[in-house]
């Protein structure tokens, strides 16, 4: 794609037509044309400049001069163009942020669960809310995800932003952030790398990250999901604090009573409880 035709894609996305973009870079490279010189210039059939001409007078961008025997085009000064087209953008998403934002955070219980699929989405979103975090984020999180937001979070604990919360890897930048104590133990019961992360007790999101396009993923604004997803970061915070306090023997003794509670729990078979024992780091 050469620089033009990027520019056109440019143009396009802020909402206007591949003719009228044709036109009005046509224009700036040669001026003032005729609507039959422009036609032929551009490439747009001549029984559309016209009306492609009408559409970018109307939006200023091209001026017409008529001397009475025929019409000439000169474009808009395109500094005085992105300028006028800037502030016009700035104005609509300082509305939109003002209204939609108003009535996004009026005071209601909004229990509904939606399903972000695919694992580039998932993180996509999550910066979007980052980038929109006040006060404070908490998360349960693996490396693999984490090193992919490190912008968002590095700006956020710029704006004063509280991060806490547990991290899944082996090279934690974050001194706020408790790595998890036993990786292999983990990922030789659960297989699978799963995410939890709480923006200002606002959003919640949570799920399996491990599957790439096949990942999946629940954000909801439900206040009874985000306490319980804050208490089960919490109490994972504080296991892992506790067993890293502990010596040696106190520690083999600790994760070896956490794994017969978990046997309790979930039923491993004699086979899984001896391997997870054996991963006692």
């Amino acid at each position: 794609m050469d620089k033009a035709e990027q520019i056109t894609e440019h143009m396009k996305a802020l909402g206007f037509s591949v003719y009228e973009c044709k036109a009005y870079l046509a224009l700036l490279e040669e001026y003032p044309l005729n609507g039959y010189a422009l036609s032929k210039s551009s490439g747009i059939p001549r029984s559309r400049i016209y009306e492609v001409l009408k559409s970018l007078i109307e939006k200023q961008m091209v001026f017409e001069q008529d001397d009475g025997k025929s019409k000439a085009y000169t474009p808009m000064d395109p500094e005085i163009f992105i300028r006028k087209l800037r502030s016009r953008f700035q104005e609509i998403f300082q509305d939109l942020t003002e209204y939609a934002g108003r009535l996004y955070r009026e005071p209601k219980q909004d229990n509904r669960l939606v399903v972000i699929q695919g694992r580039d989405n998932i993180l996509s979103f999550l910066a979007v809310l980052i980038k929109g975090a006040q006060e404070r984020i908490a998360v349960s999180i693996w490396d693999e995800e984490l090193c992919l937001l490190t912008g968002e979070l590095d700006a956020a604990l710029a704006r004063g932003v509280m991060l806490r919360g547990i991290y899944f890897g082996s090279d934690n930048v974050y001194e706020d952030l408790v790595p998890h104590r036993r990786l292999q133990r983990y990922m030789a019961e659960k297989k699978e790398r799963f995410l939890s992360v709480i923006v200002d007790r606002c959003h919640a999101v949570s799920g399996v990250m491990s599957r790439g396009a096949d990942s999946k993923a629940t954000w909801t604004r439900d206040e009874g999901f985000i306490e319980v997803s804050e208490d089960y970061i919490a109490h994972d915070l504080v296991v892992n604090l506790y067993s890293a306090s502990l010596d040696r023997a106190g520690y083999e003794k600790f994760e070896t009573f956490a794994d017969n509670v978990h046997d309790r729990f979930f039923h491993y078979s004699k086979k899984e409880l001896e391997a997870f024992r054996e991963l006692i780091e």
